[in-house]
């Protein structure tokens, strides 16, 4: 199994939880985002995701990008420990903790569109941090009321799901940019908590080969 991969790169960081908690070896493909103009824009990594994004993971004739479509691929294919509840309405309501972080706070900081915002439109730094400190704060906002209904040890009762393998590179990522947490008391445990186990730790952006490279 290869999970081309950059190690800041928070979509990267859930593929990588899930595969060290289910314990399956993988090796790990770098592609830098930044160095060479960022290598996911080069003709044979377009070959493998034509959207020039991380992470692609392959498994055999297998070959996915997208990490929530990786992270069932691999609960599907390797069930235990389960990322999802047996139950449809608990399924449900998992996968839309998940999205709220997966599509609605993630994306709006993501690199491509922080480069686009101090390239073409010409913000500056200042400007830059204020926009990621905004969308950080109007996700995490709704996100800490839904946790209060939701939340155990975990985003979802005292299991590990889905909703936390996407929780945790988020606020390692609000981290980066300063965002005060104490607003969000759920939120800051539930990760703190993620923190001590090893799959967590073996993941994080500062373990990764490729680290501060």
């Amino acid at each position: 199994m290869k999970l081309y991969s950059y190690w800041r790169s928070s979509a990267a960081y859930r593929v990588r939880i899930v595969l060290h908690l289910k314990q399956l070896g993988f090796e790990t493909i770098p592609v830098h985002l930044l160095q060479d103009g960022g290598q996911q824009h080069s003709a044979g990594y377009q070959l493998l995701n034509p959207a020039q994004l991380v992470p692609v993971l392959q498994d055999d004739n297998v070959s996915l990008n997208q990490s929530l479509a990786i992270i069932e691929y691999l609960d599907e294919t390797y069930p235990e420990p389960a990322l999802l509840p047996t139950d449809i309405k608990c399924r449900a309501e998992v996968r839309a903790l998940a999205l709220d972080i997966a599509c609605d706070i993630h994306p709006l900081n993501n690199l491509r569109v922080l480069q686009y915002l101090t390239g073409p439109l010409a913000l500056n730094e200042q400007q830059k941090l204020a926009w990621i400190q905004h969308w950080l704060t109007t996700g995490f906002t709704a996100l800490e009321q839904r946790l209060t209904l939701t939340a155990g040890e975990y985003c979802y009762g005292d299991n590990i799901t889905l909703a936390d393998i996407c929780l945790v590179p988020q606020v390692y990522n609000a981290l980066r940019f300063n965002l005060d947490m104490q607003s969000y008391p759920h939120i800051y445990r539930i990760y703190q908590h993620c923190q001590q186990l090893a799959a967590f730790a073996l993941a994080a952006p500062e373990q990764q080969a490729d680290a501060l490279t």
